[in-house]
């Protein structure tokens, strides 16, 4: 990230939400990490109808709504295929100079090198440890 909060997306990733969406992304905060969630606006109005469908009557599901469409922000790619980044997304996710991207599907993950690093050493096992748990819920996936 440049001192002007500017991200330049990888190639790939660029050409992708260009087709995708012609450079109009919305990028919002991720409810259970410190990250940020970058869409391309298409599909960001998918999730988006979903959390608005949802009944508001519990707690939980305000909460949702309130931090995923309330901390919303559209953004541009610009010629140079980066984004400026809000002052408020930087600090909810702790962006400085390095930053992370992290394709998953229909999304980017932005996320501060620091917080990639001790999400990093939560999710990996060790070397050698047992995973048989984390199996079970992937019978039948092929990689």
């Amino acid at each position: 990230m440049d001192a002007k909060a500017r991200v330049a997306l990888p190639t790939r990733f660029r050409d992708a939400m260009q087709i995708a969406c012609e450079g109009r992304l919305v990028l919002t905060i991720d409810t259970a990490e410190r990250c940020l969630l970058m869409y391309p606006l298409p599909e960001w109005e998918v999730v988006q109808r979903k959390l608005e469908a949802l009944s508001n009557i519990r707690r939980d599901t305000r909460r949702l709504q309130r931090l995923l469409i309330g901390h919303a922000t559209d953004l541009d790619l610009d010629a140079n295929g980066r984004i400026v980044i809000p002052a408020m997304l930087r600090d909810f996710a702790a962006l400085d100079k390095t930053v992370i991207l992290v394709g998953q599907g229909n999304k980017i993950e932005i996320w501060s090198d620091a917080n990639w690093r001790d999400g990093m050493a939560v999710w990996l096992p060790e070397p050698g440890a047992d995973t048989a748990d984390d199996v079970d819920a992937f019978t039948g996936l092929s990689v």
